[in-house]
Protein backbone atom coordinates (compact mmCIF):
# COMPACT_ATOMS: atom_id res chain seq x y z
CA UNK A 1 0.00 0.00 0.00
CA UNK A 2 1.38 3.40 -0.92
CA UNK A 3 0.54 6.81 0.48
CA UNK A 4 0.18 10.23 -1.07
CA UNK A 5 3.65 11.42 -2.14
CA UNK A 6 3.14 14.81 -0.45
CA UNK A 7 2.21 13.13 2.83
CA UNK A 8 5.27 10.89 2.63
CA UNK A 9 7.53 13.86 1.84
CA UNK A 10 6.22 15.67 4.92
CA UNK A 11 6.71 12.59 7.11
CA UNK A 12 10.25 12.22 5.76
CA UNK A 13 10.96 15.87 6.54
CA UNK A 14 9.71 15.43 10.12
CA UNK A 15 11.65 12.19 10.59
CA UNK A 16 14.84 13.88 9.41
CA UNK A 17 14.37 16.67 11.95
CA UNK A 18 13.68 14.50 14.99
CA UNK A 19 16.22 15.17 17.69
CA UNK A 20 18.47 12.36 18.78
CA UNK A 21 16.61 11.04 21.81
CA UNK A 22 18.62 8.79 24.14
CA UNK A 23 17.41 5.20 23.84
CA UNK A 24 15.84 5.65 20.42
CA UNK A 25 17.71 3.45 17.98
CA UNK A 26 15.92 3.88 14.66
CA UNK A 27 13.34 6.01 12.93
CA UNK A 28 11.16 4.39 10.26
CA UNK A 29 8.12 5.40 8.22
CA UNK A 30 5.36 2.95 7.28
CA UNK A 31 1.60 3.10 6.84
CA UNK A 32 1.60 6.88 7.06
CA UNK A 33 3.26 6.90 10.49
CA UNK A 34 6.68 7.71 11.91
CA UNK A 35 7.92 4.97 14.22
CA UNK A 36 10.75 5.29 16.71
CA UNK A 37 12.32 2.08 17.97
CA UNK A 38 14.29 1.44 21.13
CA UNK A 39 18.03 0.90 20.87
CA UNK A 40 18.81 -2.79 20.42
CA UNK A 41 20.22 -4.97 23.19
CA UNK A 42 23.72 -6.42 23.20
CA UNK A 43 22.80 -9.90 21.89
CA UNK A 44 20.85 -8.26 19.06
CA UNK A 45 23.95 -6.32 17.99
CA UNK A 46 26.17 -9.38 18.41
CA UNK A 47 23.95 -11.28 15.96
CA UNK A 48 24.32 -8.43 13.45
CA UNK A 49 28.11 -8.47 13.82
CA UNK A 50 28.40 -12.24 13.48
CA UNK A 51 26.18 -12.44 10.41
CA UNK A 52 27.92 -9.46 8.78
CA UNK A 53 31.31 -11.03 9.39
CA UNK A 54 30.26 -14.25 7.62
CA UNK A 55 28.70 -12.39 4.69
CA UNK A 56 31.67 -10.05 4.28
CA UNK A 57 33.99 -13.05 4.10
CA UNK A 58 31.97 -14.48 1.17
CA UNK A 59 31.06 -11.31 -0.75
CA UNK A 60 34.44 -10.89 -2.52
CA UNK A 61 33.75 -14.22 -4.25
CA UNK A 62 29.99 -13.88 -4.85
CA UNK A 63 29.58 -10.11 -5.33
CA UNK A 64 32.89 -8.23 -5.57
CA UNK A 65 32.57 -4.65 -4.34
CA UNK A 66 29.58 -5.43 -2.12
CA UNK A 67 29.43 -5.21 1.67
CA UNK A 68 27.21 -6.38 4.50
CA UNK A 69 26.62 -3.21 6.48
CA UNK A 70 24.35 -2.22 9.39
CA UNK A 71 22.76 1.13 10.08
CA UNK A 72 21.84 2.45 6.64
CA UNK A 73 18.34 3.57 5.72
CA UNK A 74 16.33 1.91 2.94
CA UNK A 75 13.73 4.07 1.23
CA UNK A 76 10.95 3.44 -1.25
CA UNK A 77 9.18 6.78 -1.55
CA UNK A 78 6.69 5.31 -4.02
CA UNK A 79 5.51 2.87 -1.35
CA UNK A 80 5.84 5.50 1.38
CA UNK A 81 8.39 3.43 3.28
CA UNK A 82 11.56 4.31 5.14
CA UNK A 83 13.12 1.30 6.85
CA UNK A 84 16.36 0.85 8.73
CA UNK A 85 17.19 -2.86 8.50
CA UNK A 86 19.62 -4.31 10.99
CA UNK A 87 21.90 -5.37 8.13
CA UNK A 88 21.90 -5.06 4.33
CA UNK A 89 24.07 -6.31 1.48
CA UNK A 90 24.74 -3.73 -1.24
CA UNK A 91 27.51 -2.28 -3.38
CA UNK A 92 29.93 -0.20 -1.33
CA UNK A 93 29.90 2.31 -4.20
CA UNK A 94 26.32 3.44 -3.37
CA UNK A 95 27.66 4.99 -0.16
CA UNK A 96 29.50 7.53 -2.33
CA UNK A 97 26.25 9.11 -3.55
CA UNK A 98 24.54 12.07 -1.92
CA UNK A 99 21.16 10.35 -1.61
CA UNK A 100 20.12 10.02 2.05
CA UNK A 101 19.05 6.37 1.84
CA UNK A 102 19.64 3.25 -0.20
CA UNK A 103 17.08 2.42 -2.86
CA UNK A 104 15.52 -1.05 -3.07
CA UNK A 105 17.16 -1.94 -6.41
CA UNK A 106 20.57 -1.40 -4.76
CA UNK A 107 20.00 -4.02 -2.03
CA UNK A 108 20.49 -7.78 -2.40
CA UNK A 109 19.63 -8.87 1.15
CA UNK A 110 18.04 -7.41 4.26
CA UNK A 111 18.48 -8.97 7.69
CA UNK A 112 16.30 -8.23 10.68
CA UNK A 113 17.08 -9.43 14.18
CA UNK A 114 13.71 -9.76 15.92
CA UNK A 115 13.34 -7.48 18.91
CA UNK A 116 11.73 -8.47 22.19
CA UNK A 117 9.34 -5.54 22.02
CA UNK A 118 7.83 -5.70 18.51
CA UNK A 119 8.28 -9.07 16.75
CA UNK A 120 5.14 -8.60 14.65
CA UNK A 121 6.87 -5.81 12.72
CA UNK A 122 9.62 -8.14 11.42
CA UNK A 123 7.33 -11.11 10.72
CA UNK A 124 4.46 -9.29 9.03
CA UNK A 125 4.94 -5.65 8.06
CA UNK A 126 8.54 -5.96 6.92
CA UNK A 127 7.92 -9.21 5.03
CA UNK A 128 5.27 -7.34 3.08
CA UNK A 129 7.38 -4.20 2.63
CA UNK A 130 10.62 -5.88 1.54
CA UNK A 131 8.75 -8.15 -0.88
CA UNK A 132 6.93 -5.14 -2.35
CA UNK A 133 10.27 -3.34 -2.70
CA UNK A 134 11.66 -6.28 -4.67
CA UNK A 135 14.50 -7.10 -2.26
CA UNK A 136 15.67 -10.57 -3.41
CA UNK A 137 16.35 -12.05 0.06
CA UNK A 138 15.05 -11.33 3.55
CA UNK A 139 16.56 -13.12 6.55
CA UNK A 140 14.72 -13.04 9.87
CA UNK A 141 16.75 -14.07 12.93
CA UNK A 142 14.74 -14.52 16.14
CA UNK A 143 16.82 -14.62 19.34
CA UNK A 144 13.60 -14.93 21.38
CA UNK A 145 13.08 -18.48 20.08
CA UNK A 146 16.44 -19.43 18.59
CA UNK A 147 14.90 -19.75 15.13
CA UNK A 148 14.66 -17.84 11.87
CA UNK A 149 13.29 -17.73 8.34
CA UNK A 150 14.91 -17.20 4.94
CA UNK A 151 12.51 -15.52 2.49
CA UNK A 152 13.38 -15.61 -1.21
CA UNK A 153 11.98 -15.76 -4.73
CA UNK A 154 9.85 -12.94 -6.12
CA UNK A 155 7.27 -11.94 -3.53
CA UNK A 156 8.93 -14.24 -0.98
CA UNK A 157 7.09 -17.29 -2.26
CA UNK A 158 9.91 -19.43 -0.84
CA UNK A 159 10.21 -19.60 2.93
CA UNK A 160 12.72 -21.81 4.75
CA UNK A 161 12.73 -22.05 8.52
CA UNK A 162 15.81 -22.87 10.59
CA UNK A 163 16.97 -23.26 14.18
CA UNK A 164 20.08 -21.74 15.71
CA UNK A 165 22.88 -24.21 15.12
CA UNK A 166 21.83 -24.97 11.54
CA UNK A 167 23.97 -24.06 8.55
CA UNK A 168 21.66 -22.21 6.18
CA UNK A 169 21.74 -20.99 2.59
CA UNK A 170 20.63 -17.45 1.82
CA UNK A 171 20.92 -16.95 -1.92
CA UNK A 172 24.57 -17.59 -2.82
CA UNK A 173 25.74 -17.33 0.80
CA UNK A 174 26.11 -19.95 3.51
CA UNK A 175 25.69 -18.95 7.14
CA UNK A 176 26.53 -20.94 10.26
CA UNK A 177 23.97 -19.96 12.88
CA UNK A 178 25.65 -21.82 15.73
CA UNK A 179 27.26 -18.60 16.99
CA UNK A 180 23.89 -16.83 17.40
CA UNK A 181 22.61 -16.45 20.96
CA UNK A 182 19.10 -16.35 22.36
CA UNK A 183 17.94 -13.47 24.55
CA UNK A 184 17.20 -15.78 27.49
Amino acid sequence: MSIDPAVYARLREIADQLPQIPGIGKVEIADGEIMMMMSPVKKHELAVIRIARQLNAQLPQTHPGHIAHPGADLEDAGLGRLRNPDLMVFSEKVLESDQPALLPHEVLLVVEIVSKSNPKNDYQAKVHDYAAMGIPFYLIVDPRTGTGIVHSEPGYTSRKEFAFGDTITVGPWTLDTSSLLTYA
